[in-house]
């Protein structure tokens, strides 16, 4: 990644997408380290989490990774998710975070000169190009190094920079000796509209992020 000195960057991370790519490469973000990373690599001025959470459970898998991060420096952006019965009369849920996103991405980008998009969503490729246009650098994070790419076609070329995740693996993955005291693993499911490259066939999200002590 090329950061210039002084340059205001933010990071805007699309959860559910992340955690998808992450888990496709076969490891486990580590968001401490990730924040730590592009501290040091240029004047992170904020990072942004987006996620869609289910109300009314007795006990929410993605709960703990919210605060966690809402207490560790994460802007955390949420909105419940919606019920309905597909054609087939199945139980789905559905939470969407785009146009959140999008909106922060556009409000934000008049105090920035780089925005970092942990994204692969080819809807995003008109976002990206509307925030070029105010003379915003954008890098895009996801992999063409799964089966099918997380990646859009489109939004991969659209991008001034593309940084394929499995190249920051050693920076941001979680470390097995690690202290964290909130070890238990969940899964929440959310739906999502994404893109054609994106290997999701019952559009079905599963959250099993890392849980982290609270500091």
């Amino acid at each position: 990644m090329k950061f210039y000195p002084q340059e205001r960057v933010a990071l805007f991370i699309d959860g559910a997408n992340l955690y998808a790519t992450a888990r496709a490469l076969g490891f486990d973000i580590d968001y401490k380290r990730l924040q730590d990373f592009f501290a040091g690599q240029c004047n992170l001025v904020r990072a942004f989490y987006y996620t869609a959470l289910v109300e009314d459970q007795e006990y929410s898998p993605i709960r703990p990774l919210v605060d966690w991060l809402d207490y560790n420096g994460y802007t955390m952006v949420t909105k419940p998710t919606k019920e309905f019965t597909d054609a087939t009369g199945r139980r789905k849920i559905k939470g969407n975070m785009d146009i959140e996103l999008a909106i922060d991405v556009m409000e934000m980008s008049a105090h920035l000169e780089h925005i970092v998009l942990f994204s692969g969503d080819g809807d995003f490729r008109r976002l990206v190009e509307a925030v070029q246009r105010r003379g915003v650098r954008v890098t895009v994070i996801s992999t063409l190094r799964s089966q099918p790419a997380m990646i859009a076609d489109e939004l991969r070329r659209q991008a001034d920079i593309f940084v394929d995740l499995s190249s920051l693996r050693d920076h941001v993955t979680r470390q097995a000796a690690e202290n964290t005291s909130a070890r238990d693993h969940g899964r929440s499911h959310v739906d999502d509209d994404d893109d054609e490259d994106y290997d999701d066939d019952d559009e079905e999200y599963y959250e099993d992020e890392p849980l982290y002590e609270r500091h």
